[in-house]
């Protein structure tokens, strides 16, 4: 289990000690990293041996944050790296529960009623999603990356054809010294190919 502990009563026993989380992190050694702050193995209450994660709070850098995982054996970074995973599913609960009001806008004991309406605020929260991304995340560029996918597919499929190409000429080299009859045997291989693929050759004929 991986979760993030936030400063309470509770308390971990730390070389004997029973230390709250604001001098578990007191007691770490300083660390010259910029966002991992520290970890150490401590055990609850109820003698559980846990590992806490220390990292620096990007909305209040000043303050930190504590990552709890029940296996000790996990990498810190590692730690960390899954609880990002998760945090963007506790924030879809957050507004959904706080500003979409699910579970407090509509009041019933049909459960296709309870469904339609969580369907209706998760409709809404897409949309928002949706226009966030498309103002401020540069992951999403709309039909701009699709016009890049395709246009980076068609030169590799072109470059494959090249090469299919000069394989053909230097295997018809090897064979025969008559250039007119290898151009030949190209032009017919090329005309049985569809007229899209065609067009990347331009003009070939005996002649040339």
């Amino acid at each position: 289990m991986i979760g993030m502990v936030k400063e309470m009563k509770q308390r971990y026993l730390v070389q004997g000690k029973r230390l709250t989380l604001r001098e578990v992190f007191q007691s770490l050694p300083a660390s010259k990293a910029k966002d991992m702050k520290g970890s150490i193995i401590v055990q609850t209450a109820c003698g559980l041996p846990v590992k806490l994660v220390f990292v620096r709070n990007r909305n209040k850098k000043r303050e930190w944050l504590a990552i709890l995982s029940t296996d000790v054996t996990v990498d810190a970074a590692e730690i960390v790296r899954i609880y990002g995973m998760r945090w963007s599913i506790e924030t879809f609960f957050k507004v959904t529960k706080s500003y979409l009001k699910l579970g407090t806008e509509f009041q019933g004991r049909s459960f296709d009623g309870l469904i339609s309406h969580t369907k209706i605020v998760f409709s809404r929260y897409l949309a928002m999603e949706y226009e966030r991304r498309q103002s401020s995340d540069d992951r999403t560029l709309g039909g701009l990356f699709f016009l890049f996918a395709d246009e980076v597919r068609d030169l590799d499929y072109q470059f494959a054809l090249q090469q299919l190409m000069s394989l053909f000429l230097e295997m018809s080299q090897a064979k025969t010294k008559n250039k007119t009859e290898v151009f030949c045997q190209l032009q017919e291989l090329i005309s049985g190919l569809p007229s899209n693929i065609k067009g990347l050759f331009g003009d070939l004929n005996c002649e040339s």
